[in-house]
């Protein structure tokens, strides 16, 4: 039913080894201009300028994503026998494009233009794009079936399991490559037991056996520890915290019609419908440009974010606690600083397993000797303490550091 590459391709690949394709629909998407854009989108937003090789992209987790799940489904017994071809080749096709809607800096840009990334990943597939022309080639109603498994919405609930859910596949490369590129080993987890463990219910409910136990507990855990180390690092947040300052600055001021601020980002600073076309020129590459003009903006407050964001020269954080908040609170005001801009605060919350998070059920489930099924925290010691034990919060607040606070320069208006 879909055509063959006339060969392999094999892409080398530092998580799995080699990436497989030899689909030409899926292919085609890989050398699509909207897959290409992935390579200029960074994986962890503002983590990189904490971990200095955190630079790896949307593009290679993309397609770490593709792998996996091509695996799935011609490597695990009770996989291949659930889906037909169709079935198979959508998820596949979803795994690959699932991430290919992020702007820059990944979820830092959904919080500066209030829509999530799959509102785009769903645009760019379905809206008569390159990524459309590829799939309804390879067969009529193809796009809105892989968009259907990104919104959850599938007719078949195992496929957007696979994708989505506790223990999917883009859970698992983006622990593994991101521990990987930021060195962080206690990211690290067994794939490949896990792969060798997973088993399908009644055709429709992906679980693990119950010897697959250990290996998710790890997995379980390689996710909590890989939040607080890496994707909340409070560095990171700081950095965000100052992208997300500028912007608001910007529509504060209506600063939009001065000449340092090039055209793409006058849309989202007026915070109108972005076009595709638009969308596809708003890459990182972009907006280290749109940060280096904008040091020359008329605007005291936009042009110190600016430079901050160039220069890496970030904002200090603290506990938020209320004593010490009032002092600082205090002592920037008292130098000059608006508040509105130079003090921010920003909280954060992890549990590492959710037993019931929403209608969908995506709870990890366990298929046990006798072959019923019990929910993760009734198989596992270590998941039951978890999920009844504290919820991690963490409350920090971020100024400038007191090193500046004797600078002759006044940021308030």
């Amino acid at each position: 039913m879909f055509a063959k590459t006339s060969e392999v391709k094999v892409l080398r690949d530092p998580i799995h080894g080699y990436v497989h394709i030899d689909l030409q629909v899926v292919w085609d998407c890989v050398n699509s201009n909207w897959f290409q854009r992935l390579r200029r989108i960074r994986q962890l937003g503002g983590a990189y300028v904490v971990y200095h090789c955190a630079e790896h992209t949307r593009f290679s987790h993309s397609l770490g994503v593709y792998e996996i799940i091509r695996r799935m489904v011609t490597e695990v017994p009770d996989i291949v026998s659930a889906l037909n071809e169709h079935d198979k080749v959508t998820i596949m096709l979803a795994g690959l494009l699932h991430d290919i809607g992020h702007g820059p800096y990944s979820h830092a840009f959904e919080a500066i233009t209030n829509t999530s990334h799959e509102v785009f990943t769903c645009r760019i597939i379905e809206e008569n794009t390159e990524i459309t022309k590829i799939l309804e080639k390879a067969t009529k109603g193809l796009s809105k079936d892989v968009a259907d498994v990104i919104r959850h919405q599938s007719k078949n609930p195992l496929l957007t399991q696979m994708i989505s859910s506790q223990l999917d596949a883009d859970r698992m490369d983006y622990l593994l490559r991101d521990a990987y590129f930021t060195g962080t080993k206690y990211g690290e987890f067994d794939l490949e037991r896990i792969l060798r463990t997973l088993r399908v219910v009644d055709g429709k409910h992906l679980v693990v056996k119950e010897s697959g136990v250990y290996a998710v507990e790890n997995y379980i855990m390689a996710r909590y520890h890989m939040y607080w180390q890496v994707y909340y690092h409070p560095v990171a947040r700081s950095f965000e915290t100052i992208l997300h300052l500028l912007f608001k600055r910007l529509r504060d001021v209506k600063g939009v019609s001065d000449p340092s601020v090039i055209p793409l980002f006058k849309t989202v600073i007026m915070q109108k419908k972005i076009s595709l076309k638009q969308y596809f020129m708003l890459d990182e590459y972009a907006f280290g440009y749109g940060f280096l003009m904008l040091c020359n903006h008329s605007d005291a407050i936009v042009r110190d974010f600016a430079e901050r964001l160039r220069d890496r020269r970030l904002f200090a954080y603290a506990e938020s606690e209320k004593d010490q908040n009032r002092r600082i609170r205090h002592q920037l005001k008292k130098r000059g600083y608006d508040l509105d801009y130079y003090w921010s605060k920003d909280e954060v919350s992890q549990r590492p397993y959710e037993p019931y998070t929403d209608s969908r059920g995506d709870a990890i489930w366990v298929k046990l000797k006798d072959n019923s099924t019990v929910e993760m925290s009734n198989a596992s010691n270590i998941v039951y303490s978890l999920i009844h034990g504290p919820t991690r919060d963490e409350l920090n607040v971020y100024y400038p550091k007191e090193s500046e606070w004797n600078d002759e320069v006044k940021l308030s208006e």
